[in-house]
């Protein structure tokens, strides 16, 4: 029996390989046409645009990764029952529960990969593409609405207005507030870096206000404890869809101690913990479709209906997801709602076969 799950394996993992190339291909070359619009821009050269591109490859991957995966297995278990090797294994007396168990020890083995470049790969790589580019094209970290990003630490808020590579930042607003919201200092560093738990202010020009008088003063180097951190930093300037899970919990954990929304990371977070699980659902799904009435069509038209219920998953994904922030939701049942949809399909869809 090990050798029929190599079999089968096989099959749905080339399978699903295959249509990620292409998918992939297609959708790079979207993204790189778009792209060539800022070529030209600052340093931002053909081959800086190129090493965007590939840098950007890992998230696209993942993102591709559940529908890759019901179109590779719709081809894989095709080929397996146009050349008449499905109808041969079960006319050996295996059930149709037993191919299911081959196929879905694939769909681990796809399962296991998808959640490394979800969490060992994407974060990096979107990383080093937004710093790549937007350092090439105006030589800073872009900025978030035309005025660098905010962040709270307690009753301070921070703007930053440019985050430097190798943890350095510059344009730090400080704002300081008392226990009845007025503000007692504020402060601007031309730049700060981080060194050993703590941030070293250089350059700072400060307020200090009281009910009568401001007062201001320059300091040459100040150190600054904050719960801002680089990693912190990171989490900001990169989408919530491109972090680590590590990442994404860390950043609710300070959303909350500063009473600020938590929905977008939190929906962000619990998607990405259920994309494994959609890869495994897309797998499933494919099952009985091949073993019922796609069995015995061509291959375009398996891969006509792989793409029509992929990108019907991929719509509703996007519809759940705006819903629940529209709506206010609850973050997992708008991010586990669509697997679980398709799940019951699939699973209605085997029952009928017996």
């Amino acid at each position: 029996m090990k050798r029929l799950d190599r079999h089968i394996g096989s099959h749905v993992v080339w399978g699903t390989a295959l249509a990620l190339f292409v998918l992939m291909a297609l959708f790079t070359l979207t993204e790189f046409v778009d792209d060539l619009d800022s070529v030209g821009r600052g340093e931002y050269t053909l081959m800086r645009a190129f090493q965007h591109l590939a840098l950007k490859m890992p998230g696209l991957a993942f993102e591709l990764f559940p529908i890759a995966a019901l179109i590779g297995s719709l081809l894989g278990l095709g080929l397996l029952a146009g050349n008449l090797e499905l109808m041969v294994i079960r006319a050996a007396g295996v059930s149709s529960m037993r191919i299911t168990g081959s196929v879905m020890k694939a769909a681990g083995l796809l399962m296991v990969i998808v959640m490394l470049i979800g969490e060992l790969v994407v974060p990096s790589s979107e990383r080093l593409a937004e710093q790549l580019k937007s350092l090439s094209v105006s030589k800073k970290v872009k900025r978030k609405a035309g005025e660098g990003f905010w962040m709270r630490d307690g009753s301070s808020f921070i703007n930053v207005r440019r985050e430097l590579p190798g943890d350095e930042m510059a344009d730090v607003y400080v704002y300081e507030f008392d226990g009845q919201r007025r503000l007692r200092v504020a402060t601007r560093a031309q730049r700060a870096h981080y060194h050993v738990g703590q941030w070293i202010l250089e350059d700072l020009r400060q307020s200090l206000i009281d009910e009568q008088h401001v007062r201001r003063r320059r300091i040459d180097n100040a150190e600054w404890t904050s719960v801002v951190e680089p990693g912190l930093v990171d989490v900001i300037t990169v989408a919530p869809e491109s972090l680590s899970v590590l990442g994404l919990y860390k950043y609710l954990g300070y959303l909350r101690d500063n009473n600020l929304s938590t929905k977008r990371y939190e929906l962000a977070m619990w998607s990405k913990l259920v994309a494994p699980f959609a890869t495994g659902v897309m797998i499933f799904l494919s099952i009985p479709l091949v073993l019922g009435r796609l069995g015995s069509v061509g291959i375009g038209q398996r891969l006509l209906v792989g793409i029509m219920v992929g990108m019907s998953f991929y719509v509703m994904q996007q519809v759940a997801a705006q819903s629940g922030i529209v709506y206010g939701l609850t973050p997992l049942l708008s991010a586990v709602a669509p697997t679980l949809l398709f799940f019951g399909v699939g699973t209605g869809l085997m029952r009928a076969l017996r």
